[in-house]
């Protein structure tokens, strides 16, 4: 029996698992993962994490060891959640490098309070990366204002990186700009840029949830019909920019040093509205040159009853239209994806300092007494 996921890869498009859990990797379920299902990456944040800890026993011990040392929650997170990065890597190495380098990648996150720190996050990416201490590693640097500055100068000194909470058009054409003058400024120096990796991650469901509250608050036939349309639309549209840069002759200079483009990375792949089917957001966003990250239910849906099939062209017409009926409404993706940044910031440094307080408490209750 096919496999519909295996199938994506035929088309070009990765898919990670947006989850790490200790006990996957350790009792073969996430090996088992890579050669049944072919999925060739992973990606993680502080919400992923707090889940993993909060529910399960797999890291007793190392909170235990960490109070023994007394160690404080957030050099301990770091800690547990580097040796868990760590241990993805390994088993995707083979995936990295049977690819040649082109796959086989695990995401882990600046602390998401940096998000408005170019300085701050500079320093944590780069320590990050070295204690990470592998060639398949990513590190998520959110796209905000301040995200940009950070991912040129992070490029620009070889490491990987994967520029998180992208939700609108104008920004991901600035992420495109700073990962490519990062690579310039490297070649400008003599360096190597063949070995460079980076994603720019496009947050999906999280665009509709917001637009549809408000074409709702709107009423009427014409805003019932631009419901969960929104998100496909815009990331059919980043999809166009991934094609008008990558035939520029600026992208081509950097092609003739090696270097592979910057894939698109859907995220936020898992639908929120029930009325939409569960593999909505991966049907239709199949492309060649992309990622899709999704949640292990997704996987599991796309696995049993998912359409593998090249979409992303489909109705770039009815996408523009989308976007100015959407406009015509007084909804400005600009705006909403503004808005959307903010409130992502938020998102993910809310379980990130809940999973500290958790981390703290068992820390203190580990102690020696």
């Amino acid at each position: 029996m096919n496999n519909p996921l295996k199938e994506l890869e035929a088309l070009g498009q990765s898919v990670w698992l947006d989850d790490i859990h200790r006990g996957w990797l350790r009792d073969g379920t996430f090996g088992h993962w890579i050669s049944e299902d072919g999925i060739s990456g992973v990606t993680s944040n502080p919400a992923i994490f707090a889940k993993a800890i909060r529910e399960t026993r797999d890291y007793e011990e190392a909170i235990a060891e960490g109070a023994r040392e007394g160690l404080s929650a957030e050099p301990l997170f770091e800690r547990m959640a580097i040796s868990d990065v760590q241990a993805a890597a390994d088993l995707l190495r083979p995936t990295f490098d049977a690819t040649a380098g082109a796959d086989g990648f695990v995401s882990l996150e600046v602390s998401p309070h940096l998000a408005d720190d170019t300085q701050g996050s500079i320093a944590a990416a780069r320590r990050l990366w070295r204690d990470f201490g592998r060639p398949n590693a990513m590190i998520k640097v959110p796209g905000t204002r301040a995200g940009l500055p950070a991912i040129r100068t992070l490029i620009s000194e070889g490491i990987n990186i994967n520029i998180t909470l992208l939700f609108g058009l104008e920004r991901y054409r600035e992420v495109v700009d700073a990962w490519m003058s990062g690579l310039e400024d490297r070649l400008r120096d003599g360096k190597p840029i063949a070995q460079i990796s980076s994603v720019a991650s496009f947050f999906l469901s999280r665009i509709d949830t917001l637009v549809d509250k408000r074409l709702e608050a709107l009423g009427g036939a014409s805003a019932a019909d631009l419901r969960s349309r929104a998100a496909v639309a815009s990331a059919r549209l980043a999809y166009v920019i991934f094609d008008q840069w990558t035939g520029s002759a600026r992208w081509q200079r950097l092609r003739a040093a090696g270097v592979r483009p910057q894939r698109l990375l859907w995220a936020s792949t898992s639908t929120k509205d029930p009325a939409l089917p569960d593999t909505y957001y991966v049907e239709a966003l199949i492309a060649r040159q992309t990622v899709n990250t999704m949640p292990q239910t997704t996987i599991d849906a796309f696995r049993d009853h998912g359409e593998a099939a090249v979409r992303i062209h489909e109705n770039l017409d009815d996408a523009r239209r989308t976007v100015e009926a959407l406009r015509d409404a007084g909804i400005d993706l600009r705006t909403v994806a503004d808005q959307l940044e903010r409130e992502g910031v938020k998102k993910f440094i809310e379980p990130f300092d809940e999973l500290k307080a958790m981390l703290t408490e068992r820390i203190n209750a580990a102690k020696p007494r």
